[in-house]
């Protein structure tokens, strides 16, 4: 089973970004492992600390290198992604010369209560991963629109259009990281 770190871009308890990973954990089952890293857990990026490498920070770095793809779940924060995640990249791109995303087969999907669903964030953090050396998932795109009870209390996606929709991405996203690993081995 291929392993997948998961970085939600949110620290709160009842993250809606958490519960929408969670649905996707269940969604592929059998066929991704997936591996929460918290990302609370590092310090704020100061370059004056990359020589003295922080230990949560080499942890992050450990689990990337260790994970046969990335997901990133991502809410919206003031029309980009936020600080959180941004400093969780900017840990995982240093010391320079060696950036831990370079080459990870990479995901980016979000959810909020909004229409809009996490889009101006997700821009950016593609941009973002793109400009870092990830091999982004282009599509299928998922902006979702979290309404109350689409995702229930064991984390089952209860609307069946959506759960057919993030399926199919959960399907995409395998076979993107498996053939990540293909290409690899050759």
């Amino acid at each position: 089973m291929k392993k997948v770190v998961v970085l939600v871009g949110s620290n709160r308890k009842e993250s809606i970004n958490l519960k929408f990973a969670k649905a996707l954990e269940k969604l592929a089952e059998g066929r991704l492992e997936f591996e929460y890293f918290d990302l609370s857990v590092l310090p704020m990026y100061n370059d004056d600390d990359v020589a003295d490498y922080p230990a949560s920070a080499q942890h992050l770095k450990d689990s990337v290198a260790a994970a046969d793809g990335l997901l990133f779940v991502t809410p919206e924060h003031n029309r980009s992604i936020p600080a959180i995640l941004k400093n969780a990249i900017d840990w995982g791109s240093r010391p320079w010369g060696k950036n831990s995303w370079t080459g990870k087969p990479t995901a980016v999907v979000g959810a909020s209560p909004g229409a809009m669903g996490s889009i101006a964030a997700q821009i950016h953090l593609r941009s973002i991963m793109v400009s870092m050396g990830a091999t982004l998932m282009t599509s299928p795109e998922v902006y979702l629109q979290m309404k109350p009870d689409l995702i229930d209390g064991n984390d089952d996606v209860a609307n069946e259009d959506t759960r057919a929709f993030l399926s199919g991405f959960v399907d995409r996203f395998a076979a993107w990281v498996g053939a990540a690993q293909d290409r690899a081995a050759a």
